[in-house]
């Protein structure tokens, strides 16, 4: 049983999952540079606009963590799952997560940064 609030643990989720988030975004600008597209441009804008709203969603949830004096630290990870380590209000709490579901959240987040970024551009442009 967790003594952790659902809004708390959204929070220490999003802290797992955004430096993910922007891991592959950045190994996307990467891969897109070197691509064979005849307009790398288009792709190159709409990952780059992603990325910052995925960093500026992460400075957010960093500044919640420290204001709320929550640490939350990986301790171990295999080829399945990845144990997490949690420290709130004093208790520390340790959750395993199935790689493949750390894997399909990140691809969610990023579909919706990506819809975001596109939006962003088409009602800026």
């Amino acid at each position: 049983m967790t003594r952790i609030p659902e809004d708390v643990r959204d929070i220490i989720e999003k802290s797992i999952y955004l430096p993910m988030t922007m891991t592959v975004l950045n190994k996307d600008i990467s891969v897109i540079e070197q691509s064979p597209f005849k307009l790398k441009q288009p792709y190159l804008h709409l990952v780059e606009e992603s990325l910052k709203l995925v960093q500026k969603d992460l400075y957010q949830i960093k500044v919640q963590l420290k204001k709320q004096k929550i640490q939350v630290s990986k301790v171990k990870s295999d080829e399945a799952f990845t144990l997490y380590s949690f420290l709130y209000e004093g208790f520390e709490e340790q959750h395993n997560y199935f790689n493949p579901r750390i894997r399909n959240r990140v691809a969610e987040l990023m579909e919706g940064y990506l819809f975001k970024a596109s939006h962003t551009s088409i009602n800026n442009g």
